[in-house]
């Protein structure tokens, strides 16, 4: 006696999904003004972390959150991590702060922002934050939580959400990374002991096969 396998139909994506149920849900949706990043102008690639991480930075900051002020950040960040600030009362603005002292209030939200591990800077003509850096937060957030620096309900929700969207790989990715430059730097010190062209060979061999990082996976996970 056969037995035939029931065929399975795919798993339709996430936005397929909501695709029908807005179709189901609200289906004079054409009257309404919906956003699509595919044919609006003015869109910012954000972590979907971010809203985690934004708790987490008002929780360490009290008295003074700058979690707003990190969305800010990445909501002007050109789809790169650098940002080039020309303008800090433009963004202070932005940020929600107002009034003579209003530079001043946003200068130390970014300052708590740098010190949490969120941002890095570089002084430039517009001031102490001319050019900004925007890290990982799933990987900066991770790191709080390795301190225990994270309330544990906060903790426990980041490490759900990464498993919903696929992004536990940020992590093991810096690690490996971190890892690869660690073998680098002990290499180098090989070059610099071995005085024969043959152990500075054998010594450049570890560096490059350190620093040949493997590509990172391209399995893509659809979550929201």
């Amino acid at each position: 006696m056969t037995t035939t396998k029931k065929a399975q139909l795919p798993r339709p994506r996430m936005a397929e999904r909501a695709a029908e149920q807005m179709m189901k849900h609200f289906p004079d949706y054409v009257r309404e003004p919906l956003w699509n990043r595919k044919t609006n102008d003015g869109y910012s690639t954000i972590p979907r972390t971010l809203p985690i991480a934004m708790q987490a930075i008002d929780a360490l900051s009290k008295g003074n959150p700058a979690g707003h002020t990190l969305l800010c950040l990445w909501a002007r960040a050109p789809d790169h991590p650098l940002i080039v600030i020309e303008s800090p009362t433009m963004f202070a603005a932005e940020a929600g702060f107002s009034g003579e002292r209003a530079s001043d209030t946003w200068r130390r939200r970014m300052k708590r922002l740098r010190e949490l591990g969120f941002i890095r800077s570089k002084k430039g003509t517009s001031g102490e934050f001319h050019y900004v850096l925007l890290l990982n937060p799933n990987v900066v957030l991770a790191q709080l939580d390795e301190k225990k620096m994270l309330q544990s309900t906060l903790a426990d929700r980041f490490e759900d959400r990464l498993n919903e969207i696929g992004a536990k790989r940020d992590l093991h990715e810096y690690q490996q990374l971190l890892d690869e430059l660690a073998a680098a730097d002990e290499a180098e010190v090989e070059v610099s002991n071995e005085g024969s062209p043959k152990g500075k060979k054998e010594a450049r061999a570890k560096i490059k096969k350190a620093s040949d990082k493997p590509e990172a996976g391209t399995g893509h996970v659809d979550g929201q």
